[in-house]
């Protein structure tokens, strides 16, 4: 029998497969519209996310029974589109600089990233372009050239472009093999450290916060890996994002993925104290830049979990910590583009896109629900844990169909499914509220089970604003 997406991210997390009858699905059809099985990839990240927080919230309280869970297609959507969604003062956020979008070259498509200031200097050197190159300017150059070899060059000088891909061509490609041969989630042991003291039971008035106590460094950027952390920040958890002082986060990304977080800046090239008395108390350390980047400072797994025995350590990548393309930079956008979804989501010769950025926000969800997990494993054995997620990976997974078991209609397997009301738009996932940015519109997590939050504690706060230091 074919195992349904959200039963399948639920053995992957490895946890049982009878809390799964504890699952109720709201189903709404036109929600995350797409040629490739979108929606049912958003409710199982979600749904394992929700339920790995339910589990950790009645291990921690001594319950007998784990809290109901249940998963809205409309709360997913509208969540899986926040960026979108969000308003600051009213005004709507930019997602894409102008120089981020799909090129025509000389035998195809290229699509470039280049949000960020380095990054735009870099692909206007790599093209022999002065860094205030108009989008026509690129375009006379892409237009002469081959895609595979602007994708070599621009990536040589540390930019960000990628050639369109069919699904056979990234089936083919050394990357895809890798990709294709690695779990959706990998877990492991961290430490054999004698066990840690178990976290004290969440305790106070108010919703139920199943990481409440947990410390968590979150060293991540852009979408995925601060969706994740922000997921955590909602269940309880203190959550500071620690940045370099010389690469400024977009403050409208901050405003998005900021809620419940803290901000503090370190230079970890020259602050090594500060951030070492951080972790020193620290439950969880999250990462989400390209693999190796940050070894140099001592941040491997295992240097980390040697200084902090039982830590639990989370990996995030664009392309994953194997194969040819380790070492390189990604984003959603450009995975998109690599591994065939543009292709077969695009029309009339022409790339199309996913109606969300689903790869950084399904592998954001199933990042906090490794984490979550992690955490309850630890609570048994007092050892560290190791999870690593990548959006290629994530990619994989969806282009195959979400494992072959999508669907509205079948493959729900042990959720209980209903169909509610078609998806008619955000407006009841939406709420409003005012913070240091301003006046926010923002999208509602879809994270939810009984008793738990529905809102985070605190709005997004000044990106760099706060000490370097746990509350």
């Amino acid at each position: 029998m074919t195992q349904s997406p959200m039963a399948a991210v639920w053995r992957e997390l490895g946890g049982d497969p009878r809390l799964l009858a504890g699952v109720s699905t709201v189903v709404r059809p036109g929600a995350l519209e797409a040629r490739l099985p979108v929606r049912e990839l958003a409710r199982a990240c979600v749904g394992g996310c929700a339920l790995a927080a339910a589990e950790l919230a009645a291990e921690r309280t001594g319950r007998a029974r784990v809290p109901h869970v249940t998963v809205d297609d409309g709360a997913v959507a509208t969540a899986f589109v926040s960026e979108r969604h969000l308003r600051v003062d009213g005004r709507a956020p930019v997602s894409f600089a102008p120089l981020s979008r799909f090129w025509r070259t000389a035998d195809g498509w290229v699509r470039t990233h280049a949000n960020y200031p380095h990054h735009r200097t870099r692909l206007t050197a790599a093209l022999g372009l002065a860094d205030d190159a108009t989008p026509e300017g690129v375009a006379a150059v892409l237009a002469e050239r081959p895609a595979r070899e602007v994708e070599e060059t621009v990536y040589a000088a540390g930019g960000l472009a990628v050639a369109l891909r069919t699904p056979e061509e990234w089936a083919a490609h050394a990357q895809g093999r890798a990709v294709a041969d690695r779990p959706l989630i990998e877990r492991g042991l961290l430490d054999s450290a004698p066990p840690r003291a178990a976290l004290a039971p969440p305790g106070g008035a108010g919703p139920l916060l199943p990481a409440a106590g947990v410390r968590v460094l979150d060293l991540t950027r852009v979408i995925a890996g601060p969706v994740a952390t922000r997921t955590l920040a909602l269940l309880g958890a203190d959550v500071l994002r620690v940045d370099a002082p010389q690469l400024p986060e977009a403050a409208d990304a901050h405003a998005d993925t900021g809620f419940g977080k803290r901000s503090t800046t370190l230079d970890l090239a020259t602050d090594r104290r500060g951030f070492e008395e951080l972790l020193a108390t620290a439950d969880v350390v999250v990462t989400g830049y390209r693999p190796g980047a940050l070894d140099r400072f001592g941040l491997t797994p295992e240097a980390l979990a040697e200084r902090r025995p039982g830590l639990v350590v989370a990996q995030l990548s664009a392309w994953g910590g194997y194969g040819p393309w380790a070492g390189r930079r990604g984003f959603d956008s450009l995975v998109q583009v690599a591994t065939g979804i543009a292709v077969t989501e695009g029309s009339a010769g022409q790339p199309g896109a996913l109606p969300a950025q689903a790869l950084d926000h399904g592998t954001g969800y199933l990042l906090a629900a490794a984490v979550l997990r992690a955490l309850t494993e630890r609570s048994g054995d007092g050892r560290g844990r190791l999870v690593r997620l990548a959006l290629a990976r994530t990619a994989a997974w969806l282009t195959d169909g979400v494992a072959r078991g999508a669907g509205d209609s079948a493959g729900l397997g042990t959720e209980n499914a209903a169909t509610g009301l078609p998806y008619g738009g955000p407006d009841t996932w939406l709420t409003d509220r005012d913070g240091p940015a301003g006046h926010l519109r923002y999208a509602l997590p879809p994270v939810a089970f009984a008793d738990g939050p529905t809102d985070w504690a605190r709005p997004p706060g000044t990106w760099g604003a706060d000490a370097p230091r746990w509350l």
